[in-house]
Formats: structure tokens, C-alpha cells, sequence
């Protein structure tokens, strides 16, 4: 009798957990892959991460390519869109004063550049701050193996995958989170990294160093 109840509850325990996952995967409407780049280390020793937290990190490049997904029953599987934030403290600080420029590619409709637009000032309000200014311009994302780049027309994200996976081995070395909510956060390291325009600070470049983050977005 003891083992058909605990073989009856193990039974209710993995249903539990199945029907857990799949409201989760259910609730999912958006789907794709996030590029980020900081300007700052964000995978450092202590001593370097400590010389730029109040000095630098203040600034930051975030590109989207949605793989599948609808929002507001637009189909937004293709559209891509970048967001140069800038504040006026550390990003890591939740308080600090941001102001956000989107650009949305100018491929995706009019109707999917609006749906794109109420999806990121839903889900990332806290991360991009006062949006002061949208835009259309081509917007492309390629992702080639663990290799990235994404463009507009004035900002560049240029990153590769840290050898070895370094960020998952020596995880108290990393001294940020990503601006977005990610499924398997890595940290890449920035071959070249650059904002050109400034509307929202003045023009910026970082390469050579680990300040990127990558993965799969999802809301």
C-alpha cells in the first residue's frame, strides 16, 4: 500500500510539473535572440570591475531579432530593432535616470513597427527609461554559430563567445545582469562595439574586452 501511494504521488509530482512548464511555454508570445553590449566589463576581475562602476557603464546597445511570435495579433517573426540607452549613473543602478533611442527595421510594416514598439515599452519600461525618440532604419541581426553582430544605421555590435564558456566555469566574475531577461546567458566578449549618432549621448566606441551579453529572449 505505502509503495502505490508514494508511486501515486511521484506520478502527481511530475504532471504537476509538466503542466507548470507547459503554461509557462504557453504564456511565451515573443521568442528570439537578444544581443547587448555595456560600456563597461561586465566579466572582470574585482579590481577592474571596481575602477569602472562608478566611473563608466553608463551607457549600453540592445538588439532583438524575433524568431517567431505575435503581439497584439501581429506576427512579428522577423523584425528586428536595436535601442541605444544611455543614464546618468551605472545601469546597474535601478534608480539611475535612462533615456532610450529605438530604432525598429524598416522592413518589418507598419502595423509590426507599432506591435514591436508596445512590446518593448511593456516588457522592458524599467530598462529603456524615457524613450525620447523612434525611429525606422534598416536594423539587421546575424547570428553565425556563437558569433554575433547586429547594425543600424548608426550604432555597431560586433561580439563573439568567450572561449571555453569562461562565464559559466567562473561565475563570481560576473559583475552584471543583463538589461533583458534571457534563457541561457552568456557573456561575450566585444570585437567592436560603437554609437555614432546623439540623440541620447555623445558618440561612443568599446572592443577588446568582455561586455557583451547573448541569448534567447522570451515574453
Amino acid at each position: 500500500m505505502r509503495k502505490v501511494l508514494l508511486a501515486t504521488l511521484a506520478m502527481m509530482v511530475v504532471a504537476a510539473s509538466a503542466l507548470i512548464f507547459s503554461s509557462r511555454a504557453e504564456n511565451v508570445q515573443i521568442r528570439g535572440d537578444y544581443l547587448e553590449v555595456r560600456t563597461a566589463s561586465v566579466f572582470a576581475g574585482a579590481c577592474h570591475y571596481n575602477g569602472e562602476v562608478v566611473t563608466t557603464g553608463r551607457d549600453a546597445l540592445m538588439a532583438w531579432n524575433v524568431t517567431s511570435g505575435t503581439w497584439q495579433g501581429v506576427d512579428l517573426t522577423g523584425v528586428r530593432a536595436m535601442a541605444i540607452t544611455s543614464a546618468d549613473a551605472n545601469l546597474a543602478d535601478k534608480d539611475a535616470a535612462r533615456k532610450t533611442e529605438l530604432v525598429i527595421d524598416s522592413n518589418a510594416s507598419r502595423m509590426q513597427a507599432m506591435a514591436m514598439l508596445n512590446a518593448l515599452k511593456q516588457k522592458y519600461a524599467a530598462s529603456l527609461g524615457n524613450i525620447v525618440s523612434v525611429r525606422s532604419a534598416p536594423v539587421s541581426f546575424v547570428r553565425n554559430g556563437r558569433t554575433f553582430a547586429a547594425n543600424s544605421d548608426d550604432a555597431t555590435i560586433n561580439v563573439e563567445a568567450m572561449p571555453n564558456d569562461l562565464c559559466c566555469k567562473m561565475p563570481n566574475l560576473v559583475w552584471y545582469t543583463p538589461l533583458v531577461g534571457l534563457e541561457n546567458r552568456k557573456v561575450g566578449y566585444t570585437t567592436k562595439a560603437f554609437y555614432a549618432g546623439n540623440t541620447v549621448n555623445e558618440p561612443w566606441s568599446r572592443s577588446g574586452e568582455n561586455s557583451a551579453f547573448y541569448g534567447t529572449f522570451g515574453f
